[in-house]
């Protein structure tokens, strides 16, 4: 049986009503699907912006890594790279980074540099000798180097002696030598020069010193013989004290004797011209033997029984107008009372009696008077009575 077309259009109109009812459903379902990746592309936009390539070279060994970084400084963090005061960074430490720049580190690296025979540290960020020469702008040109140019300089640093070439002037034998070098010492250049020095020769410098720039240096030719003298050695005193001797007065118990030496003197000529012997030896042949002095500690006295009222003093101004050092013209007599050297002694004095004290020479006198009377002062005498 044929179906009528009004049933035809019925089945097609029941089957839409159903897809209808079904849409929502899907709807419901697929937008919670859509938000979350929507979200997830999102993030990972907001990911790749945050991620940044840069080239990072350290100590001349560059690559390229990727970072998250804001500036130079997290960036180091992140490469655990510490930076010390001799480090070189740039860009600066605290500059913001951007995808494609490039950040260049250099370490620095302790010299202990000699350098034309004066030492001290340096820093350079140079990876080799030529380098840091340089960059520590020493003139290498000709000079002579402790190490090789290409040597590597690693982070510990290394020592370096450099000499650089010098302009020397050696005055010799009534000639002009100049020279060009990087010699340690002067002695050195001299033998650059084709001169040397022989048996007791030197140069006006000392010959191990350190040439310098410009510097004139005469040779000294020097010859000569040694002679030998003969010398006394003075003998020392020693001092005693001796209370049986008075104040004042000394007395040499043990003479003293001079020792002997033998000097060897050195006569050089330099350069034709004659010098100041020079004492090169001493030999001690004999040893001088001290001399011994008592020097007296007892009180001296004063008084003198029958001579203590006399007029001293007017004796004293006639004999000597009053002056303990008097001494006549002949030498012979001295002191206040112009004793001789004989009678001051028999009378206890020592020495000489102008060397006395005035004190001590009054007693003497007075000591003289007991037994002698005036007549010791024969034009004066007179005057110890007014």
């Amino acid at each position: 049986m044929t179906p009528s077309p009004s049933g035809h259009r019925a089945g097609r109109g029941r089957g839409r009503r159903r897809r209808t009812r079904e849409r929502p459903e899907q709807l419901r379902r697929l937008v919670p699907r859509a938000l979350v990746v929507a979200f997830l592309a999102g993030g990972t936009t907001a990911f790749v912006a945050h991620d940044k390539a840069v080239k990072l070279s350290v100590d001349g060994d560059p690559h390229t890594l990727h970072t998250f970084a804001d500036d130079v400084d997290e960036l180091l963090a992140d490469q655990n790279l510490a930076i010390g005061d001799h480090d070189i960074v740039a860009p600066a430490p605290g500059s913001d980074l951007t995808s494609g720049d490039e950040v260049v580190v250099r370490h620095g690296r302790p010299v202990m540099l000699t350098l034309d025979g004066e030492r001290r540290q340096v820093w350079t960020t140079a990876d080799t000798v030529a380098g840091a020469l340089h960059q520590l702008g020493v003139r290498a040109e000709g000079a002579y180097l402790s190490t090789a140019r290409s040597q590597p300089i690693g982070r510990h640093g290394l020592e370096l002696h450099v000499r650089t070439e010098r302009s020397l002037v050696f005055i010799a034998d009534g000639r002009e030598y100049r020279v060009r070098t990087n010699a340690a010492t002067v002695r050195e250049a001299l033998a650059e020069a084709g001169l040397a020095l022989r048996d007791h020769d030197t140069t006006s410098v000392p010959p191990d010193s350190f040439p310098r720039e410009d510097q004139t240096v005469s040779v000294l030719r020097i010859t000569g013989t040694t002679e030998v003298r003969e010398e006394a050695i003075p003998f020392r005193t020693v001092k005693r004290p001796d209370p049986q001797l008075t104040v004042g007065t000394e007395a040499v118990v043990r003479p003293g004797v001079p020792g002997l030496r033998r000097v060897t003197y050195r006569l050089d000529t330099v350069n034709g011209v004659r010098r100041k012997p020079r004492k090169v030896a001493t030999e001690t042949v004999q040893a001088p033997r001290p001399q011994i002095v008592h020097v007296g500690t007892r009180a001296l006295p004063t008084s003198v029984r029958g001579a203590d009222d006399l007029a001293w003093g007017a004796l004293a101004a006639c004999e000597a107008g009053g002056r303990p050092d008097a001494v006549d013209a002949s030498g012979t007599y001295g002191g206040l009372y112009q004793f001789d050297v004989g009678t001051w002694r028999r009378l206890g004095g020592s020495g000489r009696p102008q060397d006395a004290p005035a004190e001590e020479q009054t007693y003497r006198a007075k000591k003289l008077y007991v037994t002698r009377g005036a007549s010791p002062w024969p034009a004066c005498g007179r005057k110890l009575h007014g």
